[in-house]
């Protein structure tokens, strides 16, 4: 019975971390809101749900798979004839700069955010307010042909906005996107390719103890699986979504989703939290 439970549990948190984790909602705060909520306490060990992001990093690699292959088979092939302003090059060096930030952050930032429920409620208005005024303010006007090495960086010095819980790095790096004058669905792709690396790196580094700590490798993979599969379907979903539409949805929802979370602290709902 108990194995039942949890891979039904195991299965549902990976569909909040697979949905959550690529649009601009932040999955770290619907993960911690959602295993508190409902008293995980099994699967909402922070070992365990660092570890099915495996499924989204499997998900973002298979989904831009191609684009990949050709950015590194093109930048090598700039690397051979020196031709640094081609843009496959330009790209890769982009993504590899804009990196360093959000990594170098997290290892010296790692202990020192609390993951609260206080902290994600403002941090998740925040980013709804620099959303909105990147709507506004943006021309997306580039396309991705456009994108330059200092696009990576200045993308990547957003993606550290992350490292504080509730933020969201698709929404930080799709936001600081946004204000650069990408295209909306220039912007989401960049900052998807942007995230791989970190993505990748954080989870390998956070998840590491999950597979000996862990009752049941099945749970575990049943947790994985969900996120892979509902990571995939989130990207296809909102960059189809992206081509027609702007990203007024989510900055309503993180404004009320920060909202309700402060009402219900003031109201004694998150004590410990």
């Amino acid at each position: 019975m108990d194995l039942i439970q949890n891979l039904f549990q195991a299965i549902v948190l990976g569909l909040v971390q697979g949905v959550t984790e690529f649009l601009p909602i932040s999955s770290t705060a619907h993960l911690l809101v959602f295993t508190k909520a409902l008293g995980w306490s099994t699967v909402g060990q922070k070992y365990f749900v660092d570890a099915i992001q495996f499924g989204s990093v499997i998900a973002v690699v298979l989904y831009f798979w191609s684009d990949l292959q050709q950015m590194l088979l093109g930048a090598w092939d700039a690397f051979r004839h020196q031709d640094w302003k081609r843009e496959e090059w330009k790209l890769l060096v982009g993504i590899m700069i804009g990196t360093i930030p959000a990594l170098l952050g997290g290892f010296v930032l790692k202990d020192m955010l609390p993951e609260s429920i206080g902290v994600i409620a403002v941090m998740s208005i925040i980013m709804a307010i620099l959303l909105g005024l990147a709507e506004n303010i943006g021309s997306r006007k580039r396309g991705f042909d456009s994108l330059q090495i200092k696009d990576g960086i200045l993308v990547g010095l957003g993606q550290m906005v992350a490292l504080f819980p509730g933020a969201s790095r698709s929404g930080s790096t799709l936001t600081a996107a946004l204000f650069l004058g990408l295209e909306r669905q220039t912007a989401a792709r960049f900052s998807f390719l942007l995230g791989i690396p970190t993505l990748t790196i954080a989870t390998l580094y956070q998840s590491g103890k999950a597979f000996g700590n862990t009752d049941s490798i099945l749970v575990l993979l049943a947790g994985i699986v969900s996120t892979f599969v509902f990571s995939y379907l989130s990207i296809a979903w909102l960059l189809r979504y992206l081509q027609r539409r702007n990203t007024w949805i989510f900055v309503w929802y993180r404004l009320g989703f920060g909202t309700l979370l402060l009402i219900s602290l003031a109201m004694g709902l998150w004590r410990g939290a």
